[in-house]
């Protein structure tokens, strides 16, 4: 997939996002909805099956090699993110998601396996102090960084108006022409 320069576009811009077809990129839309809905099927039953066959306790091996190995997960994200923001890179986005994702899992399995001893409400108190907090500050970061790129790729591109809400904005669009003020929609939507 290459980008195609519009020597009239403004810097930095492209005319059209990708140099496909539109009947290549409805068949890979196609995919991924079948490949995404596919697992969503196989997912219920399967989840449905752990809640029935699963025992109530079990000796897992290597605990600390698991609960590390997510931690250092954590750290790596977390790091990640940081020098995003020092280097001032869009990877702070992505990072951030993954970091809230992994803070929001941590503290699930913390109060989920501490459940019934005393030690919940340790896991209770770091959920709702730290990790919960954190993530929804990540999150809330990540969702400003990538609602100010979109504004400065709106403007710069020339478009009139403010740019459509997250939900409502599409993967790509592209330009008819470098002097026209209007988006139109680009086959690139169908990915």
């Amino acid at each position: 997939m290459s980008e195609q320069s519009d020597p009239t576009a403004p810097t930095g811009t492209t005319s059209g996002a990708f140099s496909l077809d539109s009947s290549t990129l409805r068949r890979r839309h196609r995919r991924v909805l079948q490949q995404l809905g596919f697992c969503v099927l196989v997912l219920v039953p399967w989840t449905v099956y752990l809640a029935v066959s699963l025992p109530d306790r079990y000796e897992a091996r290597h605990w600390p090699m698991v609960w590390v190995g997510f931690d250092v997960m954590l750290l790596a994200s977390l790091a990640g993110a940081g020098v995003a923001v020092w280097l001032r890179r869009q990877a702070l986005v992505p990072l951030s998601f993954v970091a809230a994702t992994l803070l929001v899992c941590d503290a699930w399995f913390d109060i989920s396996l501490s459940w019934g001893t005393d030690d919940v409400w340790g896991s209770v108190a770091s959920a709702v102090l730290v990790e919960l907090p954190l993530a929804v500050l990540l999150i809330m970061r990540a969702r400003r960084v990538l609602k100010m790129s979109i504004r400065l790729a709106w403007q710069r591109l020339g478009l009139a108006g403010e740019p459509p809400p997250l939900h409502r904005m599409p993967l790509f669009f592209a330009l008819a022409s470098s002097h026209s003020n209007e988006a139109v929609p680009n086959v690139a939507e169908d990915v």
